[in-house]
């Protein structure tokens, strides 16, 4: 793209997805939804004005992993570990249910081959945590109990993703199931996630020490920048979604991350350790200030570019086979999803809310469905049913989460009144 041309096209993003969501508000919609509708309204579906390119991509990725860094920077992780084994649950019912029943209805329904069935399972396990937490964060909602264990859901399930789309690559490659193979790039994943932050910690007090005595403005940012990057390429690197990378940056500069576990397991100098991996507390203030400017100028582009790459010219709306096969994903999709939020001990909305949060499939299913229409893997109508099957998920789940906290809250007040 030439540079006149890009920079045109980014003033249209940027404007385009700061109307239609400031219009969502408005009309008492989450933000996201004006954000997806404006990259479905200027993009291929509609008007054509934008085509999903490289650059646009580029800056799309910029914003998720800058939107994953802010949710690290609020997690913290000891409130994390106290929901248990809840992610887990979620996560893995997420994935076993949708798979398995996304494979059963293309091979025993439709008669569709192995490869494509589980090329379709495989796209149904998706969960697109950006606009998860979006969704929260719009709702006011992030800091909740349920967030917590979406989020730790959503991370499981992305590192799953990971895992899986690997693996059917690479079967639909060489025509082998290589568990050897893909049992490295988990290990490598789990390993990154495990050592990231500690690495990211002792890092953040070495910018930390910097800062303090920099003449210049500036260095923060720029080193904090470099250091979300770097972990974004390492994360890459091994095998893992860039979005890692930032996550687990986040996770390490944020003021509740803590190291406790030389103490916990009488580490000798235990005091001097966690001092090293305990920078000023100041500095997660000041980055989070200095931050906040640059993630709501890229995050949008991310959910706007998610609706460009939904070109839903590419679906033959006469077509019975589509529809018939749509409406039985789309079952599988919610179903799978859901089941998992009610597998956990938790009140009712809590239990809706999880389930609810965990379906939105977003750019996660469309990698998969584009990898495999890419490779002959799915033909033009088995993807344009999944496309329906990846617009709904990620479109209409926010409306009904909002619709039963607004529900609670009104059943709130009403006790409230009566008492």
């Amino acid at each position: 793209m030439e540079a006149h041309n890009f920079f045109l096209t980014l003033s249209i993003l940027l404007l385009a997805a700061r109307f239609l969501s400031e219009l969502a508000v408005r009309i008492g919609v989450p933000a996201v939804i004006g954000e997806l509708a404006a990259g479905i309204i200027i993009g291929p579906s509609v008007f054509g004005l934008i085509s999903p390119d490289a650059t646009m991509k580029l800056l799309a990725e910029i914003g998720i992993i800058l939107l994953l860094f802010e949710v690290g920077m609020d997690t913290d992780v000891f409130r994390l570990a106290k929901a248990g084994s809840k992610p887990i649950i979620v996560a893995v019912a997420g994935v076993v249910f949708p798979f398995g029943l996304g494979y059963l209805v293309s091979h025993q329904m439709f008669g569709m081959s192995v490869l494509t069935s589980m090329f379709i399972g495989g796209t149904l396990t998706a969960t697109s945590i950006g606009i998860t937490v979006r969704v929260l964060t719009d709702l006011q909602r992030r800091h909740s109990d349920e967030a917590q264990i979406v989020i730790g859901a959503a991370v499981l399930d992305d590192i799953v993703g990971v895992i899986l789309l690997a693996f059917l690559y690479q079967f639909a490659i060489s025509g082998e199931m290589s568990l050897v193979s893909t049992a490295k790039v988990g290990a490598y994943i789990v390993l990154f996630m495990v050592l990231s932050p500690f690495a990211a910690k002792f890092m953040a007090y070495i910018i930390d020490h910097f800062d303090q005595r920099s003449s210049s403005p500036g260095l923060l940012l720029t080193m904090a920048l470099s250091l979300i990057m770097l972990f974004s390429y390492l994360a890459h690197a091994i095998g893992a979604p860039e979005i890692m990378g930032g996550f687990a940056a986040g996770i390490a500069i944020s003021q509740h991350f803590r190291v406790s576990i030389a103490k916990r397991l009488h580490i000798p100098f235990s005091a001097h350790f966690n001092r090293i991996f305990a920078p000023s507390p100041e500095l997660s203030h000041k980055l989070e200030k200095q931050m906040r400017p640059l993630i709501h100028t890229f995050t949008p582009l991310f959910f706007l570019m998610v609706g460009v790459s939904l070109n839903l010219k590419q679906v033959d709306w006469s077509s019975s086979f589509v529809w018939a096969l749509s409406g039985s994903l789309l079952i599988v999709a919610v179903a799978g999803k859901l089941v998992g939020g009610f597998l956990i001990k938790e009140p009712r909305l809590q239990q809706m809310v999880i389930g609810l949060s965990m379906i939105p499939r977003g750019e996660v299913g469309l990698i998969f469905a584009q990898l495999g229409f890419a490779n002959g893997i799915l033909d033009g109508q088995i993807y344009a049913a999944l496309l329906i099957v990846i617009a709904l998920t990620t479109v209409v789940p926010p409306f009904i989460i909002k619709w039963l906290y607004q529900r609670d809250n009104a059943a709130i007040s009403h006790s409230q009144v009566d008492q």
